[in-house]
């Protein structure tokens, strides 16, 4: 099981919501709803360039932004971080199992270590971080990252995603994907599933979404 954090397991959107808005306010601007939904899912690189261009200002250093919301981020997923609904049950459920289970994240190690608090550090044999990644989502390479780490095949992987980047780069990766869509919404894809919440998922229904191993006869 390969699992996303933001927004599909944690309810922290609305956290980063907070921080980016109060960055744009620290630099003088309000951050326009076009430029924050671009930013679900992508690094914070990526995500410090949409904000710095929505706000006119390219020339500002991203990595100093990005230092800058982390610490607020960080401050707030101390106090504010909840689980989404269904999601405490599923991962609960993959562990009692002892099914080998990966946090492929783009949020960055120190931010992840602060949500782990919540989310429990023994809750996932491997955490893949956007800064310890060459390529983050939607490129392949956190999840394939994440799988060779488990040493698992990425087509015996099911990821869980709720994020148009995520998904494609799960896909890309070559994992059989659950995407439960929470801020923006996830088009139909081969090898998606589509589901409103986490809620009632279990493991039979996890693994109906691999393909069936050639078994000898």
């Amino acid at each position: 099981m390969l699992f996303d954090m933001d927004g599909t397991l944690v309810d922290s959107e609305r956290l980063w919501d907070t921080g980016l808005q109060e960055l744009a306010v620290h630099y003088g601007g309000t951050l326009s709803e076009a430029a924050r939904l671009a930013m679900v899912g992508t690094s914070m690189e990526v995500s410090m360039e949409i904000l710095h261009t929505d706000l006119g200002q390219p020339w500002r250093d991203p990595l100093v932004s990005a230092a800058w919301v982390d610490r607020r981020v960080g401050e707030l997923f101390l106090t504010d971080l909840t689980w989404r609904p269904g999601a405490l049950a599923l991962v609960t459920a993959v562990r009692a199992a002892a099914v080998p289970a990966a946090l492929v994240t783009s949020t960055r190690r120190a931010v992840v270590e602060i949500a782990l608090e919540t989310l429990g550090r023994d809750t996932f044999d491997v955490v893949v971080c956007g800064d310890e990644v060459g390529a983050t989502k939607p490129d392949p390479e956190p999840y394939l990252t994440a799988a060779r780490l488990l040493g698992v095949p990425i087509t015996r992987c099911v990821a869980i995603e709720d994020s148009p980047a995520g998904a494609a780069s799960a896909l890309a990766a070559g994992a059989a994907v659950l995407a439960v869509p929470h801020a923006v919404p996830i088009d139909p894809a081969d090898g998606l599933r589509l589901l409103e919440t986490l809620t009632g998922v279990d493991l039979d229904l996890l693994a109906g979404l691999l393909t069936p191993l050639d078994l000898p006869r």
